[in-house]
């Protein structure tokens, strides 16, 4: 259980700032923030939705519903993530890349709505995974109010839960291009290929999951609580697959890891 300290903590920071721009990328983590945000500050703060190459469209969908219900006001800007040569080819330190590119997008909207401020929803428990982009965000001055108020991943998903965010316990989704192994190029073929494969598991009824591609190759990572389901499923999600473009469909026996591309580093 979080302590009510810390959303005290959370709550006068944002205050303080009086105006904000929020980054907002549909997950748990930035809804709450942009939600906690908007009751104090109303008018006060801006989200800012950046439709890269990178973002499948059904988290596009959910981000933007979640701000009609809400009535927010909401910018929503493309961002050519491909014509990055440093991100395309997909080097270890690819997310630093990424994140300056985005952080420049929203210094252009923030600059011409007058705001200082530029916050993101990274939390405390995000420093213990494999963040490059988290040295981009500081080299650029975004600001972290739950870093700074000490709140860690879980008790964000609580706060949310209090704060009548209806996709609290939602998984952690990532950007598309975390599906491919380092070294080898991003491109619209292979991104695309990983979002279709992907809508595939999420109709047949496996949320949370992932498809990393190898090549030609699919490797599908599920929670391991669903191992056995989807090998009952196998031969919908082969045939599925195949039509995706994958030639061979893999599973996973470890599960589903948060950053298993990084596990090679």
């Amino acid at each position: 259980m979080y302590s009510q300290e810390k959303l005290e903590s959370l709550k006068n920071l944002i205050v303080s700032k009086k105006r904000l721009l929020v980054s907002f990328s549909g997950g748990v983590d930035s809804a709450l923030l942009l939600k906690v945000s908007y009751d104090l500050i109303k008018d006060g703060v801006i989200a800012v939705i950046i439709n890269g190459d990178t973002l499948p469209e059904f988290e596009l969908d959910h981000a933007i519903k979640f701000i009609h219900e809400h009535g927010m006001r909401c910018v929503i800007v493309e961002l050519k993530q491909l014509e990055n040569p440093d991100f395309v080819k997909n080097a270890k330190d690819r997310c630093y890349y990424c994140k300056k590119d985005q952080i420049t997008t929203l210094r252009e909207i923030a600059r011409k709505e007058g705001i200082e401020t530029i916050a993101d929803g990274l939390n405390v428990s995000d420093f213990n995974e494999y963040r490059p982009g988290i040295l981009a965000s500081d080299e650029e001055g975004v600001w972290h109010p739950f870093v700074e108020a000490g709140v860690e991943k879980g008790e964000i998903r609580e706060m949310a839960r209090e704060a009548g965010i209806s996709f609290w316990n939602k998984p952690s989704e990532s950007c598309l291009a975390t599906r491919i192994p380092y070294g080898e190029r991003i491109t619209e073929t292979r991104l695309r290929m990983i979002e279709e494969a992907e809508s595939v598991l999420k109709e047949i009824g496996f949320s949370g999951g992932r498809v990393r591609l190898h090549q030609r190759i699919g490797r599908i990572e599920v929670p391991c609580d669903d191992i056995e389901r989807i090998i009952e499923d196998r031969r919908e999600i082969i045939l599925r697959l195949k039509e995706v473009g994958l030639k061979y469909i893999t599973l996973d026996l470890e599960g589903y890891r948060s950053g298993s591309m990084d596990e090679v580093l």
